[in-house]
């Protein structure tokens, strides 16, 4: 699996995500493949097909290229036939590792689980989609660097505590109370004392 910063390079058997981006929302990423998965890439030739959204044809033309902090690649494209302009993300499929948990068990890392966790903590702070949108892709990307198979899940509960105490002090001592089991008032003194100190 490789980053999809040029096309062009792909070789067969090489694989990625074109996600087409419309209207100001994502729309469904789409898995290709260069020996001749949708949406048509011809190995070799540095061809492949994108249908419009609006109208789906099957040819468009680059207008302009940008790179995110994440290492994907977006394009600015107009059809060829409709003349509607509408945008496009490429990035590469990962592997997250399984997540050990206490008890021994192993799970999938979940980043909807996580997200729903982590939006809780924030509710009604002032905390954008954006800045948890960005906390749940470091994570994330984070575990996918580490390059193993399996992380104790503890792992996971430290990074997002860390996050939410440079992001807001609130949602990291609602986070903190689940995640710590401080389950009376004193522990949880403690904790806000700890988080005044530093």
């Amino acid at each position: 699996m490789i980053v999809l910063q040029s096309l062009q390079t792909l070789n067969k058997g090489d694989a990625g995500i074109i996600t087409p981006i419309y209207g100001g929302s994502c729309f469904n990423s789409l898995l290709f493949t260069s020996d001749g998965g949708w949406p048509g890439f011809q190995a070799g030739k540095g061809i492949y097909d994108v249908r419009c959204p609006y109208c789906q044809f099957e040819d468009s033309k680059v207008l302009d290229t940008t790179r995110d902090s994440h290492g994907g690649v977006r394009r600015r494209r107009q059809c060829l036939n409709c003349k509607q302009r509408f945008s496009t993300t490429e990035r590469a499929i990962l592997a997250t590792p399984l997540l050990v948990k206490r008890d021994g068990t192993r799970e999938e890392f979940d980043r909807e689980k996580l997200a729903r966790g982590i939006r809780i903590a924030c509710a009604k702070r002032p905390v954008s989609a954006a800045d948890i949108e960005r906390l749940l892709g470091e994570i994330e990307s984070t575990l996918q660097r580490l390059g193993r198979a399996e992380v104790q899940s503890r792992i996971v509960g430290d990074m997002v505590i860390n996050g939410l105490k440079n992001l807001d002090q609130i949602a990291y001592i609602r986070y903190a109370i689940v995640y710590l089991h401080l389950d009376d008032l004193g522990s949880i003194r403690e904790e806000i004392d700890r988080l005044l100190e530093d």
